[in-house]
C-alpha cells in the first residue's frame, strides 16, 4: 500500500515538475522574442537616425555649394552687362522654380477642422481633406499666384499633395490642421478669387470648418527643400 502511495506521489511530483519546466521554457522563449524584437527596433531606429544624419549633411553640402556657386557667378559677371543680364534671368527663373526663398505681398489663408460636430449632418465635411488643399492651390494659381506654401512646404510644379489614411502629406512631409496657406501675388486678385461668393472657401465654411483669408504684406516663402529630378525629361536638340 505504501509503495502504491509513493508511486502516486512521485507521479504527481513528476507531472508538476513537467508543467513547471514547460512554463519556464515558454517564459524564456517569450523573453527571448521580446529581446530580439527590442534589438530589431533599436537597429531600425539607429539606421533611420544614420540616414537622417547623412541626408542633413548632404543637404548642407548642397547649400554650401550653392553659396559658393553664387559667389563665382557674381565675380564672373562683374563689369559685363550681357553676363549680368543672364545672371538676373537665372535668379528670376530660380525664384519661379522655387529654388530660392522669396518675399512679397499676398494673402494668407487659414483652414482648420470644425471645432464642434454639432448640427453637422455629414461629419466628413467637418474635416479639411487633401482634396480641399488641392482645390485652394488651383484657385490661387488661376488667380496668378507666383509662389505658394502650405505649413512651410513650398508648392512647385512637381509637388504632391496626398492622403495616406487620415494623414496628409505635402512633398512627402506630414502636415496637419490648422493649415496656413501663403501665396505671393496681386493681393486684389488673390483675395477677390478666394473671398467671392461661391468660392471654395465658402464651400469649406458650409461644413463648419474655419476658412479665413487676409491680405498680408511682405510674406516670406521658403524655397523648396527637396531635390528636383527628372527621369523622362530630355533636352530637345
Amino acid at each position: 500500500m505504501k509503495k502504491k502511495q509513493i508511486a502516486i506521489t512521485l507521479g504527481i511530483m513528476c507531472f508538476l515538475l513537467t508543467i513547471a519546466i514547460c512554463v519556464q521554457l515558454r517564459t524564456m522563449s517569450a523573453a527571448s522574442s521580446t529581446v530580439s524584437q527590442t534589438l530589431s527596433d533599436n537597429g531600425l531606429r539607429d539606421e533611420v537616425l544614420r540616414m537622417k544624419e547623412k541626408y542633413d549633411n548632404t543637404y548642407q553640402e548642397l547649400e554650401d555649394a550653392q553659396v559658393e556657386l553664387e559667389k563665382v557667378r557674381q565675380s564672373a559677371t562683374q563689369n559685363d552687362s550681357a553676363a549680368e543680364a543672364k545672371q538676373q534671368e537665372l535668379k528670376e527663373n530660380n525664384m519661379i522654380l522655387g529654388n530660392t526663398d522669396v518675399v512679397g505681398d499676398g494673402v494668407e489663408i487659414l483652414l482648420q477642422d470644425a471645432t464642434s460636430a454639432d448640427n453637422i449632418l455629414d461629419i466628413n465635411k467637418a474635416v479639411i481633406h487633401y482634396s480641399d488643399l488641392i482645390l485652394i492651390v488651383n484657385e490661387l494659381n488661376n488667380a496668378g499666384a507666383e509662389a505658394i506654401e502650405i505649413n512651410g512646404q513650398r508648392i512647385i510644379g512637381t509637388s504632391a499633395i496626398t492622403c495616406e489614411g487620415n494623414i496628409i502629406k505635402i512633398n512627402g512631409e506630414i502636415i496637419g490642421s490648422p493649415f496656413y496657406i501663403r501665396a505671393i501675388g496681386s493681393q486684389s486678385l488673390l483675395y477677390g478669387a478666394l473671398s467671392r461668393v461661391g468660392s471654395y472657401l465658402d464651400i469649406i465654411k458650409d461644413g463648419g470648418n474655419i476658412a479665413n483669408i487676409t491680405k498680408v504684406d511682405n510674406i516670406t516663402i521658403p524655397k523648396y527643400s527637396g531635390i528636383i529630378t527628372s527621369e523622362y525629361l530630355k533636352e530637345d536638340k
